[in-house]
């Protein structure tokens, strides 16, 4: 007996192997300098290989083929949230740049080391979003968690980081043991590790073997913990808090894209011929998320637990997409995908700026005055919270028609009362962040410069309105807050983009 080494499409692959070699390069580079200088070099290398996966992707856009073996599939699907996830973290890399963790790490590679985690979570995002087998879903899944762990600890001379880091990664494990346990029993029901093989056994003899059933209940339980699901959500608030900010906002962004892609993947294609027991089950679990979500985020001082409860919320809406079961579904969760990255970046960008101006760090204080203060800032502030609230001229509108149109083509006309439900809850918390932007007064200094006992908070108020990084930092926010305008009034370009994940999925045997 022989070995025949698979085929392997290098072209197709070509974004993975861009990612793998940036991940090298910024460990290596990082190891160079210091400082100012370290850092400019590192993000340099970091952008470009960004930039190169982003262009290789689209080089590849229209594609549909396996790789290796079947383990990858590449199609505009699995593309369009690999484009999510770069341009997030993207995104991210000038936030870093005023993050006190990565400007005096414990070691001298700080943002060599950065960067590298940041790109490699990337990867697995990029495989997570292209796997076509059980085996291959479960180790890019373990290749996107294990850098995020460690970079929600990263801060290392703050306490809240540290627990943060621990407790993510003792949830996250837990979540990743139960869907790998609910993983085994599908291939025991089934016989087969590739989706197309559980395909074809679900739609046999075995769509009724408990076997199935408890493994679909376990992959879904455990799914649902990395999507921040209710009731799978409580780790969200205290991480999204803890974590440094720049990892908060890649995280809240980046990992709903890549997971709910191969949600998708596994529940309307692998198990699509068990619709019938699965479907109610996630519609349950969406919309429990989104009360859940929306009630939690009511009493919330903290901006960046806020947006955490938000993001359950939010997940709900996007379950809602799930349940769909259908090629306008899937259309609908991308097009919402590329919205929420639009929608919560520049939030986050506003709170790690405002995090090193004022001793008040994410808390609701820091925003107070904004408007007479940083108009600029403000006004992207304003257009994330009224995006996320899904108000009229701005990209959340567009998104929730679509999803509640996809739910109401697919009989679930109730889960998209729950959507309309959730986002009147929504607007009280959204607007109260507008409210405080724009209608108080700014808050006070501590007298003397004592820190208040608020996490995060800057012990010396930086004047973030100057030099080159700020300017970056400003210009990416306002192009997102822009971006969610444009995109909320002409809608098509997304839309037609969105429309052509969605075929990808349709396509499939």
């Amino acid at each position: 007996m022989t070995f025949e080494a698979p085929d392997i499409d290098y072209a197709g692959l070509s974004p993975v192997l861009a990612l793998t070699v940036g991940v090298v390069l910024a460990l290596v580079v990082g190891l160079f300098g210091s400082g100012r200088r370290q850092r400019i070099v590192v993000s340099i290398f970091g952008l470009g290989t960004l930039a190169a996966a982003a262009g290789l992707c689209i080089w590849q856009w229209g594609e549909s083929k396996e790789l290796i073996a079947g383990a990858l599939r590449i199609d505009d699907l699995a593309i369009a949230a690999t484009l999510v996830a770069i341009v997030s973290a993207a995104f991210c890399i000038p936030l870093s740049w005023r993050e006190e963790s990565v400007e005096r790490p414990l070691g001298p590679t700080g943002h060599g080391e950065f960067q590298a985690l940041l790109i490699c979570s990337v990867l697995g995002m990029t495989l997570i979003a292209q796997a076509q087998n059980l085996i291959a879903f479960f180790v890019a899944l373990e290749l996107l968690s294990v850098p995020l762990y460690v970079l929600c600890g990263s801060a290392t001379r703050r306490e809240q980081s540290l627990e943060s880091g621990l407790k993510y990664l003792i949830i996250g494990s837990l979540g990743s043991a139960t869907l790998l346990y609910g993983l085994a029993f599908v291939y025991g029901a089934s016989g087969s590790t590739d989706f197309d093989g559980v395909r074809a056994a679900v739609g046999g003899a075995v769509v009724d073997d408990p076997l199935l059933l408890i493994g679909i209940a376990l992959a879904a339980a455990g799914l649902a913990f990395k999507l921040s699901v209710a009731p799978f959500h409580q780790w969200t608030p205290d991480v999204y808090q803890g974590a440094p900010t720049p990892v908060t906002a890649f995280m809240a962004v980046a990992t709903k894209a890549a997971v709910f892609c191969v949600v998708v993947r596994f529940f309307d294609v692998a198990l699509g011929p068990a619709v019938g027991d699965w479907q109610p089950a996630l519609a349950a679990l969406g919309a429990v998320s989104i009360v859940v979500g929306n009630a939690g985020a009511l009493g919330q001082d903290s901006l960046k637990r806020l947006l955490g409860y938000s993001g359950v919320a939010q997940a709900g809406y996007m379950m809602v997409a799930v349940v769909a079961a259908s090629e306008a579904g899937v259309s609908a969760l991308v097009f919402y995908l590329a919205a929420y990255a639009l929608m919560n970046l520049p939030a986050f960008a506003v709170i790690t700026i405002r995090e090193r101006e004022t001793p008040f760090g994410d808390h609701i204080r820091a925003v107070d005055g904004l408007g007479r203060e940083r108009p600029a800032l403000a006004a992207a502030l304003t257009i994330s919270m009224l995006a996320l609230a899904g108000l009229p001229g701005t990209v959340g509108f567009i998104g929730k028609l679509f999803l509640i149109e996809a739910a109401v083509d697919s009989d679930y006309t109730w889960l998209g009362v729950m959507i309309a439900i959730g986002t009147m809850i929504s607007l009280a918390y959204y607007l109260r962040v507008v409210a405080a932007v724009w209608m108080r007064p700014a808050a006070e200094r501590p007298a003397g410069g004592a820190m208040p006992a608020i996490a995060g908070g800057s012990q010396e108020a930086d004047t973030a309105g100057k030099g080159v990084r700020c300017r970056v930092i400003l210009g990416a926010t306002l192009l997102a807050a822009a971006a969610t305008v444009f995109f909320g009034v002409l809608p098509s370009p997304l839309v037609d983009w969105a429309a052509r994940a969605g075929e990808s999925i349709a396509a499939l045997p």
